[in-house]
């Protein structure tokens, strides 16, 4: 049953123009990218005098394909930097912990959430609601996704599709929300985005629809100070119904447009099917990069991660350029359940997703002063289980290195997965997961 499912919601402190052979891959410096206006912009009323969109209540669960790309297994590689114990117990509590938004028919959930200033927002594919920080008490909702875009029209308000991402702006004290509209009818597919107007999730938002020719999956939103930055799966409609992996998709919002509810752009650099699944680095702490610092975008690749250098100019879109990939050799590994299903659970014989074809939301990104740092985890499979491969790497506007890698897999019989991971101002990192096994049900735990 899909509709009983309840988080309990832990809040913490967390691509032509130049060519060369590098460590086995071209690096290319892709210029200019593809300009996409919005089709559609407003502002709203505050979410509380918005009519709520009717969330699915009961009945058939609404089933939401999760689209992997096609790929060959690999034979079965040692993975020596594994993890098997967990460290001592140390004595640390959750700041807040309170019942949080169930599944309510939709699967798979694609949970996600928010901090802001006085405010916690929590999206579970189908509906999202507002908390307060302090007490965990509900503010507002749960509604449907949708109700975001109330009164907007067309796909972003009348479909409700998910693949949702609460963020919060800290330099702006703004919320950013997106998801997809008209998923099952397009194309034209859409990016639904809405940027609050204050720091009131409850409040008023800038409201936006951006239309695409090929469905832009499983999208991932990060936060940059010359941009909020997409990644998205692109996959091609083909007659029939089905779908074809065109490859991933790097896209720049113009954040300052949208901050300002002004008319907004995008500016898109679409990859080949060669590369899957990129993350754009997200912007943690108070200390911003450095004047001019490119956006970061990371993806998985045989033993190795890539990154690239996406450069955006908002006055020249010609001169933006997305430069890579750089790939960084890690520590062997083989996929989690080889990329698909395997994650028992107890009480019955279904298993779950792995996700582990893919790296894991969010990119996060620290400026410590002294040094740069990107943190990201994937699931691997750790001897008879799957556990999460995590990594540091520094330097990302230079010459960027794994500084640190592991793969945390105590040996219990348990399984780690779908990991998000970050850094502190001190340099520490924290990893939440989902653990699950045959004589237990699923769960949430975090380390460090």
């Amino acid at each position: 049953m899909f509709r009983k499912s309840v988080l309990s919601v832990v809040l913490g402190i967390f691509v032509a123009s130049c060519l060369m052979v590098l460590q086995g891959r071209v690096l290319l410096a892709q210029n200019g990218a593809t300009v996409v206006n919005d089709v559609n912009h407003d502002q709203s009323a505050p979410l509380g005098e918005m009519s709520a969109s009717a969330v699915q209540d009961g009945g058939e669960p609404r089933m939401i394909p999760l689209r992997h790309r096609m790929h060959k297994a690999r034979q079965g590689q040692i993975d020596p930097v594994v993890q098997s114990s967990a460290g001592p117990l140390v004595s640390a509590t959750p700041a807040s912990a309170f019942g949080g938004v169930g599944a309510n028919g939709s699967a798979p959930p694609d949970s996600n959430g928010a901090v802001g200033a006085t405010q916690y927002v929590e999206w579970v594919n189908s509906e999202f609601a507002v908390y307060d920080k302090a007490t965990g008490a509900l503010v507002y909702g749960p509604v449907a996704g949708n109700t975001l875009w109330s009164g907007f029209g067309g796909p972003c308000q009348d479909t409700n599709d998910g693949d949702p991402i609460a963020q919060y702006d800290k330099a702006a004290n703004r919320w950013v929300m997106t998801q997809l509209g008209n998923v099952s009818f397009g194309p034209p597919f859409y990016s639904c985005v809405a940027v609050s107007t204050t720091s009131d999730a409850t409040g008023s938002y800038y409201r936006y629809a951006f239309s695409f020719n090929d469905l832009n999956d499983y999208t991932k939103l990060s936060v940059w100070p010359d941009g909020y930055y997409l990644s998205a799966n692109m996959f091609h409609k083909l007659t029939g119904g089905s779908f074809s992996f065109a490859g991933p998709q790097a896209c720049a919002l113009n954040r300052a447009a949208m901050l300002a509810g002004r008319t907004a752009t995008m500016q898109c650099v679409q990859l080949t099917n060669f590369y899957y699944s990129l993350l754009p680095s997200d912007l943690d702490g108070s200390t911003p990069p450095p004047a001019g610092s490119p956006n970061y975008y990371v993806s998985l690749d045989s033993n190795s991660l890539n990154l690239w250098k996406f450069h955006v100019d908002w006055t020249t879109p010609g001169n933006s350029t997305l430069t890579g990939p750089t790939n960084m050799p890690v520590a062997a590994f083989n996929e989690g359940c080889n990329g698909g299903v395997c994650i028992p659970q107890g009480g019955t014989t279904q298993q779950l997703d792995s996700l582990g074809d893919r790296l894991m939301y969010r990119l996060a990104y620290r400026n410590l002063g002294s040094r740069e740092s990107l943190v990201v985890n994937h699931s691997v499979t750790a001897g008879s289980v799957v556990g999460l491969r995590w990594y540091e790497i520094r330097s990302p506007g230079g010459t960027p290195t794994v500084y640190q890698q592991g793969t945390f897999a105590p040996s219990d019989g348990n399984y780690r997965w779908m990991g998000s991971i970050a850094m502190d101002q001190s340099g520490d990192v924290a990893l939440g997961y989902n653990v699950s096994g045959s004589n237990m049900h699923p769960a949430i735990r975090y380390t460090g």
